[in-house]
């Protein structure tokens, strides 16, 4: 039943994030666009280049959907701290805003084909907008701090200056594994499961670490509180990361809208899945299983056998076991800290719904 209100909140959360992000960002800016009123342009607005550029791309992207999980999380946690969420609405767009940039670029980085089942958008707007307009959405959501920053105290602004900043590097830092071990320019066949879950901290922990940490400092927690709500959304993060690679193998309706199932195979992911399977695997089996990876082949075969191969070892339940635990043990520390609520209760199943979820 919980499980069945958490998707019914999420569905009632993502218009009014769209529309949050849509204030900042509009469709078609204007010359009364709240860019301009906190940036003015010193010699002309030129909208149809911004509008082709920037605002085009940006809501092609995010007019896709995709479940605004994130922003849903910052609300939650900022009611969970008493705070009203329609008063933290506007800084909610910051994690959500990135996440989409982050597609946009991973999709160039990847050669990705399909995203929420329609071509790229670099394959529609071409390389050159596409990186420019990713890399906007790592900035345009910032507009809500710089607009109302003499409504906040200065230490709260500057708070989240720098939860934003460093979470940001974090960002960077997981993406540069990723990318370094499926390309084979770094020892991707020696990983441990610590290694991993760096690198999942780093790449998916951050922007709910972020959503996390700004709310709870939006709502006047304590430093460990902050710390503590920031360590449970990033292992929330981590373990919707290992959902997602899970369902990249057996789940169909997911794995349709990236181009078919072991599409992380195809670009030789070094999943948790596959660095258990290599640590169990016989060493003919080992070998071979890497010899796929590396190939970075589409053939469904061949994909096929990788995935049976990780299926016999028992690697796919156990990425589930270790994503249910992660949670439950950061769930823990937050447990004592925060008093009793609905919003706490939604807090708490966000996760296991997260986890569970098929597409």
């Amino acid at each position: 039943m919980l499980n069945m209100d958490i998707e019914k909140f999420l569905e009632e959360t993502a218009p009014l994030i769209d529309k949050a992000i849509e204030k900042y960002i509009p469709r078609k800016f204007s010359e009364n666009a709240i860019l301009f009123k906190v940036n003015p342009p010193q010699y002309s607005f030129n909208l149809e280049a911004l509008n082709k550029g920037v605002a085009e791309p940006i809501w092609d992207m995010l007019d896709r959907g995709g479940k605004r999980w994130r922003p849903a999380l910052f609300l939650l946690i900022c009611e969970a701290l008493g705070k009203k969420p329609e008063d933290c609405l506007d800084f909610a767009i910051i994690p959500e805003v990135v996440h989409n940039g982050t597609l946009i670029i991973d999709d160039i980085e990847d050669s990705s084909e399909l995203r929420r089942g329609k071509p790229c958008t670099y394959k529609i707007f071409g390389l050159d907008i596409s990186v420019n307009a990713g890399n906007a959405m790592y900035y345009l959501p910032l507009l809500p701090l710089m607009a109302k920053k003499q409504e906040l105290p200065a230490e709260t602004v500057r708070d989240i200056y720098e939860i934003y900043s460093a979470e940001m590097i974090n960002l960077s830092m997981g993406q540069a594994m990723d990318i370094a071990w499926h390309r084979g320019i770094a020892n991707a066949d020696k990983l441990s499961e610590q290694d991993y879950l760096q690198m999942c901290a780093y790449k998916t922990g951050t922007l709910a670490r972020m959503a996390a940490k700004i709310a709870a400092v939006l709502s006047g927690a304590n430093t460990e509180l902050v710390e503590k709500l920031g360590r449970y959304a990033e292992s929330v993060g981590v373990a919707f990361q290992m959902q997602d690679d899970v369902l990249d193998l057996t789940g169909k309706e997911f794995a349709a809208k990236k181009g078919g199932v072991g599409q992380d195979i195809t670009e030789g992911k070094r999943t948790l899945m596959v660095i258990y399977t290599i640590k169990k695997a016989s060493i003919p089996e080992r070998q071979r299983l890497i010899q796929i990876l590396n190939m970075h082949t589409s053939d469904q075969a061949l994909r096929n056998e990788a995935i049976a191969l990780m299926q016999k070892y028992g690697a796919i339940d156990y990425v589930k076991q270790t994503a249910e635990r992660i949670v439950k043990e950061s769930w823990n520390e937050v447990d004592k800290l925060l008093p009793a609520s609905a919003a706490k209760e939604k807090l708490k199943a966000f996760a296991g719904f997260l986890i569970k979820r098929t597409i």
